[in-house]
């Protein structure tokens, strides 16, 4: 019973011991997967294809704030042929990143104006993107935005 308990007691102190080694990975990962949030709208305001590229997992799936499901390679060729004037975002803000081992989920809120169907348009959007740890890089996998109507 005396081992039994020792084991346990171990076991417990081992866990309390590992608890804020991982709190401060998260810390970082968190940090890093909000300064790729900022860095994905500075690629997109710039109309960077390379940036973008490398920040979106090739399998990549879109929701739009119309409900429309786009591919990483629609979405790419969009960037392309879409006149920096057209369509602008403005940093995210309140982003908040859960972590979960190799996946992260950032949500925020980000402005964005431009011009829709000949129609100038600004309004705000709520976010999630879904992030992914392949070969040591974060890349986003899944990505939604939502309007906020008020």
């Amino acid at each position: 019973m005396v081992r039994k308990m020792k084991m346990i007691s171990a076991l417990l102190l081992a866990g309390a011991l590992a608890a804020p080694v991982t709190a401060q990975d998260n810390s970082a990962v968190e940090s890093n997967i909000t300064a790729m949030e900022n860095a994905w709208i500075q690629a997109y305001k710039s109309r960077d294809g390379n940036a973008l590229g490398e920040m979106l997992h090739d399998s990549m799936l879109m929701v739009n704030d119309d409900g429309s499901i786009e591919s990483k390679q629609s979405f790419m060729n969009k960037i392309d042929q879409t006149k920096r004037s057209e369509n602008q975002q403005d940093e995210p803000k309140s982003i908040t990143v859960k972590v979960f081992g190799n996946v992260a989920i950032a949500a925020g809120v980000f402005r964005q104006q431009g011009v829709r169907n000949g129609k100038a348009f600004v309004r705000r959007d709520r976010f999630v993107d879904t992030w992914i740890r392949s070969g040591g890089s974060w890349e986003c996998v899944a990505a939604t935005a939502t309007p906020i109507l008020q």
